[in-house]
């Protein structure tokens, strides 16, 4: 038994290097995307709500603990590294609350992006970290499989990367359709570099690199349907109307 999990850590940590650089590369782009929103003057941080502050806060963790449990398990401190997951259920916690809230509120404030429609931003802001943090459950139920586990994190962060890219891409001219099926291709681009790893290590495409790449379609497909219900659209509409949130 010992010797079999010796084999397993071992195989675990000859390919972790890989994980931890790509984990860096994702934080790096994510915070790069709203750094240089932020840059071009797209946003006064003085006049920014204290929640979507908050918000942003939360993101940062997650991106920090992605990056940091990836660096513990390649240094094999591997009590640590459970620790840590277990407490950054907390962060996951806060990102769908604050995530949903601020989204709500934009609504009910009149901070919807023109491009989008209040339906579409009201089930973009709900369904990707709902889906995000039920990701990340799953991951943490499957922790005791490595070779699942990683990936699935990678992939419910990847999911995270969708605001950061809409702040990298003309969605003004791509509107809410062409913008965001654009998105899903590049985040399912960003997860073909783990399928290319998988090829190379494993001599196959991991199923769980799969089921990320799916996930992601599945995401953007639910967000376009969602989007499009009558009750959806109505609900939307009358968040936008309430002068609750002003």
């Amino acid at each position: 038994m010992d010797f079999a999990a010796a084999r397993a850590d071992a195989s675990y940590l000859s390919d972790q290097r890989f994980f931890t650089r790509l984990a860096q590369v994702l934080a790096g782009l994510i915070i790069f995307g709203f750094l240089q929103w932020a840059v071009r003057g797209f946003v006064d941080p003085l006049r920014t709500p204290i929640w979507i502050h908050a918000h942003g806060i939360a993101m940062l963790g997650w991106l920090g603990a992605i990056v940091v449990q990836n660096s513990l398990a390649g240094s094999s401190d591997l009590a640590l590294h459970r620790k840590l997951g277990w407490a950054s259920l907390g962060l996951v916690l806060a990102i769908v609350l604050l995530g949903t809230y601020a989204g709500r509120m934009a609504l009910a404030m009149h901070r919807v992006p023109p491009f989008f429609t209040d339906g579409y931003f009201l089930a973009l802001t709900h369904i990707e970290v709902v889906i995000f943090a039920l990701t990340v459950v799953t991951a943490i139920a499957l922790r005791r499989q490595t070779q699942w586990h990683r990936r699935l994190m990678l992939a419910a962060t990847v999911i995270l990367m969708e605001p950061a890219l809409g702040r990298l891409l003309p969605m003004p001219l791509l509107g809410q359709i062409g913008g965001g099926w654009l998105e899903a291709v590049l985040q399912v681009a960003f997860l073909g570099i783990v399928t290319r790893h998988d090829v190379k290590v494993l001599g196959r495409v991991h199923p769980a690199t799969t089921a990320g790449m799916v996930l992601v379609v599945v995401v953007h497909g639910l967000i376009q349907v969602v989007a499009r219900m009558p009750a959806v659209a109505a609900y939307a509409e009358a968040i936008a109307r309430s002068s609750s949130g002003a």
